[in-house]
């Protein structure tokens, strides 16, 4: 009977383990990747939320100076749409989508028309990972290209 009751509670504990993210390393909380500088008047940032050590929630996006987001600019995305036949609001979504599914193991599909975001978007992911790993909520700093 002491034998049943101590492979149960091991086994209960080793099943906490893998519901609190066992295997994965990464830390739950928000983590946050932004570019070091402004391109073409916009920096892109990558907010997650990590729970039980999966990432549950992300937000790619862009904002100006004055904290408008990219996504938002309505006669931005009809321009945009109009010669790329992307826009923000579409293609943050796709990538976010990428990095929700695929989780640490993610192997950016760039967007035909936001590549340069693409880009970016990988850069990001691998800083705000990291971020995640270490339980760091401090704002990671991705080094913008030169353009």
């Amino acid at each position: 009977m002491k034998k049943k009751l101590l492979l149960l509670s091991m086994l209960v504990f080793l099943a906490a383990l893998c519901l609190s993210g066992c295997g994965s390393g990464l830390k739950d909380g928000y983590f946050t990747a932004e570019m070091s500088e402004f391109s073409h008047g916009w920096k892109e940032y990558l907010r997650i939320q990590v729970k039980h050590g999966t990432v549950v929630s992300a937000e790619f996006n862009a904002k100006n100076e004055s904290g408008f987001i990219k996504a938002w600019d309505n006669a931005y995305m009809k321009n945009m749409g109009a010669v790329q036949g992307t826009y923000p609001n579409r293609y943050t979504r796709e990538y976010v989508q990428q990095l929700i599914e695929q989780q640490e193991d993610i192997k950016v599909d760039v967007v035909s028309g936001a590549s340069h975001s693409g880009s970016n978007f990988e850069k990001l992911v691998q800083a705000v990972l990291q971020k995640a790993k270490k339980g760091d909520s401090k704002t990671a700093v991705v080094q913008s290209a030169a353009e």
